[in-house]
């Protein structure tokens, strides 16, 4: 069975997106383990509940960082990992070791609002100030540069008239929740 590594900093709803998709057969393989950049995360309670081994890297120096990391990798052995909510930069070091192995969720119809500090409402608040009609979300190969790497599936998400960051960011959520699950499922098999 394949093996999966989820990277999360926040609440960690797809990371329960990606629970959900497995325990409804949706998804063939099983998570080996969460890595968390925030102590007590929302995504470390999710893998508590799961019964998913989880460890929190709150290291400073980058490079100690990323060595923690490979150690975790190493004994964990991943076919996929999944970037859902991390908020730390993966290092050179780590993206070509497991070059195209590494994916990424962003909240935006990229290239537009990418890069860093685009994250969390910052992103649906650069949509509705530039006047975008809709926006979305996508799955990306990981590479050196933020946001960057090869698209591999998107979903677009109508932006309202009336909408607040708040309110696009609940509903681009939503499509997160759906392409993510269906984005490693495609990779899985491939």
């Amino acid at each position: 069975m394949k093996k999966l590594v989820v990277f999360a900093s926040g609440s960690g709803s797809n990371f329960q997106a990606i629970i959900d998709g497995i325990e409804k057969k949706e998804i063939n393989a099983q998570i080996s383990g969460l890595i968390t950049d925030r102590q007590e995360s929302g995504a470390a309670a999710r893998a508590k509940k799961h019964q998913i081994p989880f460890v929190e890297i709150q290291e400073k120096n980058p490079d100690q960082f990323s060595n923690k990391i490979i150690e975790q990798l190493n004994d964990w052995n991943p076919d996929l990992i999944i970037l859902a909510g991390f908020l730390r930069k993966v290092s050179d070091s780590i993206v070509h070791r497991y070059q195209n192995m590494i994916i990424n969720i962003h909240p935006s119809l990229l290239p537009k609002y990418g890069g860093k500090g685009f994250h969390g409402l910052n992103v649906h608040k650069a949509v509705i100030d530039a006047g975008d009609l809709e926006s979305g979300c996508t799955v990306h190969f990981v590479n050196e540069e933020y946001d960057r790497g090869e698209i591999i599936m998107q979903k677009r998400v109508d932006v309202r008239e009336n909408d607040t960051p708040t309110t696009l960011a609940a509903r681009v959520l939503k499509a997160e929740h759906k392409l993510l699950p269906t984005v490693i499922n495609k990779l899985l098999k491939d």
